[in-house]
Parts: structure tokens; C-alpha cells; sequence
């Protein structure tokens, strides 16, 4: 199943879109990104279910998720970078009891 996250329905009717029908899909254009993800069929329905009881839309829910774990997914990919430079000896550490008392926080 294929699932087009856009945010067309937030977009100001200001905007110039367009749209077209291809392979039985409408596919809305307009200034604001469109990302495609297909999803196991098992999410996919959950995620109707979850849309439909509470008269919001799937997209909504997508965004959320994608907002709410973002920040973590960087932060995990970032510090996996440096553990690899710090084991390959190419980035150094500093042991904590000398950034301690290199800013004066000791006691």
C-alpha cells in the first residue's frame, strides 16, 4: 500500500497547484513537499482506523510521528559518527573530572 504524505491541505488556497491522475492515484502539486512511503498493509489500516476515529487525517498522524522522532533519529546518527572517529582514533575525550575542573564546578 502507498501512502503520499503531503501537507496540500494545510497549504494557503493562495498557492498555484495543479493536479494529475496516474495509475488510478490522484497526485496534487503545489509549493509544499510531497513524500511517498509505502507502508505494510497492517499499518496502513491502522492508521485509516486511527484517522477516521478521531476525524483527522492520515497525513496529519504521519507528520506527527516523523516530527515527534526526528530530532532522536539526528542525535543517534550524529553520536554514532563521533563513537566511530573516537574508536578509530581520529577524535579525542576528555575525561570528566577534567572538564569539571577546568570550569570550576567541583565543590
Amino acid at each position: 500500500m502507498l501512502l503520499a504524505v503531503e501537507a496540500f491541505e494545510r497549504a494557503p488556497r493562495s498557492q498555484s497547484c495543479s493536479c494529475s491522475t496516474l495509475h488510478g492515484m490522484l497526485y496534487l502539486y503545489s509549493e509544499v513537499l510531497m513524500l511517498a512511503i509505502r507502508l505494510p498493509q497492517s499499518i496502513e489500516k491502522r492508521l485509516e482506523k486511527l484517522a477516521r476515529r478521531t476525524g483527522r487525517t492520515k497525513t496529519y498522524y504521519v507528520r506527527e510521528a516523523i516530527l515527534e522522532h526526528l530530532e532522536d533519529l539526528e542525535d543517534m546518527y550524529l553520536a554514532e559518527g563521533v563513537l566511530e572517529r573516537i574508536r578509530s582514533g581520529e577524535e579525542q575525550t576528555i575525561p570528566l573530572k577534567d572538564v569539571v575542573k577546568r570550569h570550576g564546578l567541583q565543590r
